[in-house]
């Protein structure tokens, strides 16, 4: 199944809001923010921004717990910090100790957060960066109000660092009210600079000067420690903000030096008439969790939740959970084995009173099977006589038809008359009537010598029984 994630923004100016599910866009939305009620990343006025979020959460419908937060780089320091190789359980002692070293800010008045990095055999690098308490106990505060529970917390910059796919890069966010100039090299920000703009510069021409200062003097700094890899023109510049609406403003960015400027591109599909450029800190948010799988990728590696302990949910404990389950489902597995047996004993007795119907069935069934056995085999005895007994009647009845066929075929139409033939299997009777005496004679005789097979007569014996009026009538009888 596809991950969903949900990611909230929200900047001086506007709140963003942007759902994926997948590497698709599902929902998305920005809402204006009056002057004054958020400055410089700090929620003025935290019920009103709240009143808001409520209101850009429901009419999206995208869901309000396991939010991706995304916090400005405003007064925020990063760092990447070298120390001794050490063991896991004295890394945070140890990185606590540096930071509070290296950061010009008191630990107290920030929140800091860490990663480790790849790093030679016999040391540990670790990715540093702090940010200022009273911005993320604000903005936290806020989003309680409007009931909306972030699971997750990342820096814009470092948002925006994870989606260029190149081996090095700077990329430049220009906002009304702030700066980040980020340089990527081996796939870790290795150096970010976010700043304040002054209030009094308005418009992005006005603007300029200062963004073009402050790119130029963070590649210098950059080609100042990295001698042999410093940022020539073959570096691309990316631009998002009021840059990259600007494209005629690129070259005094860029300068003398011949940088390649473009706007920074979103490693996912957007849909048509996107405004990507006003959605990329989200963008940069999503794919924390969505990151395209790609062979030899240079996406950042820096990737970790810098929420505060404090405001971290609870942690799911499995102990906690298990224990009082397992209880209940072994108290519940007790119940049903008992249930079990009074149901299997139940169900024997009906099974054993059933086998014992059965088995009166089956010798009820045995007996009038044997019974039938005996019908069936008189039944087939009177069978077979009267099948030897029909026989025997189709052979006399077609006897009989061969002699009836033969009696009227000797009888000639014209000169011998038959009138009534009867057959009784052993001997035939039958009268009729002739032209003259001689043609009864001749009939006689042709019924003599009829055979029913070759020298086998049909008749044993014919004998005229009487004969009057010169043959005119007569009676015959024959024998079998």
């Amino acid at each position: 199944m596809a991950k969903r994630v949900t990611t909230l923004f929200i900047r001086d100016t506007a709140i963003n809001l942007l759902a994926m599910k997948g590497g698709q866009l599902e929902k998305w939305a920005s809402s204006p923010l009056e002057p004054g009620l958020v400055r410089q990343g700090l929620v003025v006025d935290e019920q009103q921004v709240a009143d808001r979020v409520k209101q850009i959460f429901k009419e999206t419908g995208a869901q309000t717990n396991k939010v991706i937060l995304g916090l400005s780089g405003h007064e925020s320091l990063y760092r990447i910090i070298t120390l001794p190789e050490l063991p896991e359980d004295v890394l945070p002692e140890a990185v606590r100790r540096e930071a509070q070293r290296t950061i010009p800010t008191p630990l107290e008045e920030v929140y800091y957060s860490y990663q480790r990095i790849p790093s030679q055999r016999g040391e540990c690098r670790v990715f540093l960066v702090t940010f200022p308490r009273n911005l993320v106990d604000a903005l936290m505060r806020t989003l309680h109000e409007a009931g909306v529970k972030p699971c997750v917390l990342e820096l814009a910059p470092l948002a925006l660092c994870r989606i260029p796919d190149v081996p090095r890069a700077i990329v430049i966010d220009a906002r009304s009210e702030h700066l980040d100039v980020m340089v990527l090299a081996d796939r870790l920000p290795q150096v970010i600079r976010s700043l304040s703009l002054p209030g009094e510069a308005g418009s992005l021409e006005e603007r300029l000067p200062f963004i073009a200062e402050e790119f130029n003097r963070t590649v210098a700094f950059y080609n100042s420690s990295h001698l042999e890899s410093r940022l020539d023109s073959t570096v691309p510049v990316f631009v998002c903000g009021d840059l990259a609406e600007a494209p005629e403003t690129w070259p005094a960015v860029a300068g003398e030096a011949g940088y390649s400027v473009s706007p920074l591109p979103s490693p996912v599909d957007l849909p048509e008439g996107f405004n990507a450029n006003e959605f990329m800190v989200n963008i940069g948010l999503a794919l924390k969790e969505l990151l395209p799988e790609k062979e030899e990728a240079n996406y950042s590696l820096v990737n970790f939740n810098a929420l505060p302990e404090a405001y971290v949910p609870p942690s799911f404990s499995i102990a906690r959970v298990l224990v009082p389950v397992g209880l209940v489902v072994g108290i519940g597995l007790v119940v049903l084995m008992g249930i079990l047996v009074l149901q299997t004993r139940a169900n024997i007795e009906t099974l054993g009173y059933q086998v014992m119907t059965a088995e009166t069935n089956v010798n009820q069934q045995q007996s009038e099977v044997t019974q039938l056995r005996a019908n069936v085999g008189a039944t087939e005895g009177k069978a077979d006589v009267l099948h030897s007994t029909l026989t025997v009647i189709e052979r006399e009845r077609a006897v009989i038809i061969d002699d009836l066929r033969e009696i009227y075929d000797l009888a000639d139409g014209e000169s011998v008359n038959l009138g009534t033939v009867t057959h009784t299997r052993s001997s035939v009777t039958l009268n009729g009537g002739a032209v003259d005496v001689d043609h009864v004679f001749r009939y006689a005789r042709a019924l003599r010598d009829s055979e029913e097979l070759a020298n086998d007569p049909r008749f044993s014996s014919v004998w005229i029984s009487s004969i009057s009026n010169a043959g005119r009538s007569f009676n015959f009888a024959l024998a079998k």
